[in-house]
């Protein structure tokens, strides 16, 4: 069962990246725009190069390492051992999450604009946690069994 989730989290996360975090908008009379990781990330390499490097690695790689690791751990293709560090990669990608509910609380009580939240935001946290929960879930069971 955790290798199934695990796996599945392979799919999940890259349709999180392109799915809705957030609608923004200046003014109440103007539609919203959507804004994705992936969205948020092309527009911020074209203003901040070594931010933008930063998210990548927390909101694309870490994630994607950490699911790609732990698979490779539960099918007998890398050691135990590093199963510590994955942890860690998946709480750093956590903090993707933190900001982005930062940045919505900012811009909602700025009042300059509108700003609502929206179903990839959830499905981009539930990605995450669902990874740290299965990391902890397969280290509990290795201890076990």
């Amino acid at each position: 069962m955790l290798k199934a989730a695990n796996l599945a989290l392979l799919v999940l996360f890259p349709l999180s990246w392109f799915a809705p975090l957030m609608r923004a908008g200046v003014l109440p009379l103007f539609g919203l725009a959507e804004i994705s990781v992936i969205s948020g990330l092309q527009s911020l390499w074209e203003s901040d190069v070594a931010l933008a490097l930063l998210v990548t690695f927390f909101a694309l790689v870490a994630p994607m390492l950490k699911v790609v690791g732990l698979a490779l751990i539960q099918f007998g293709l890398l050691s135990g051992a590093v199963h510590r560090p994955l942890l860690w990669l998946g709480r750093l990608a956590m903090g993707d999450v933190f900001l982005i509910a930062l940045y919505i609380a900012i811009a909602k009580g700025i009042g300059v604009g509108r700003v609502e939240t929206a179903w990839g935001l959830w499905l981009f946290t539930g990605c995450i946690l669902g990874s740290l929960a299965v990391s902890a879930m397969s280290a509990r069971e290795a201890k076990v069994g």
